[in-house]
């Protein structure tokens, strides 16, 4: 198990990372000062998920509460968007969406391809995580994208 675990916890660490770098990139891009705050925030976790996967060894692994995150499902509904320099904020919190759903849908594919409980745990625990991010974009999406319609 340990190279597959350390495996796993390496390419998290990786996607944590990409997510983090991301949304220091998105702050930099909006004008609006919630969205910023948003944006900050939303790379500031996942620096945290990121030092928490470092810290874990298969020893290590702690249970890991699981709790029901709702999902509104717009993403669901939506085209990935590509990134582009003069992305309207619209466009971003789409790009946004679409990549939390896909780190959820990656952790639960992995999730799924391993025997272990508390690895399977970590990475339910882990999809939770990026659902949460989806919820909180999926929000902004509709308080100020939707409404405006």
């Amino acid at each position: 198990m340990e190279a597959n675990f350390e495996k796993i916890i390496s390419f998290a660490i990786e996607k944590e990372n990409e997510a983090a770098e991301l949304y220091r990139g998105l702050s930099s891009r909006v004008q609006k000062q919630n969205a910023k705050t948003m944006f900050d925030e939303l790379s500031a976790e996942e620096v945290k998920h990121g030092e928490f996967l470092k810290s874990m060894t298969e020893k290590s692994i702690p249970n890991l509460k699981l709790e029901d995150v709702t999902d509104l499902k717009i993403s669901d509904y939506l085209v990935d968007i590509t990134f582009k320099p003069d992305m309207d904020y619209q466009d971003i919190l789409i790009m946004a969406m679409k990549r939390e759903e896909s780190a959820v849908k990656l952790y639960s594919d992995m999730s799924a391809q391993v025997q272990e409980p508390e690895v399977k745990n970590l990475l339910n625990f882990m999809s939770q995580q990026e659902s949460k991010h989806k919820l909180r974009l999926e929000t902004e999406y509709d308080k100020n994208v939707l409404a405006e319609d």
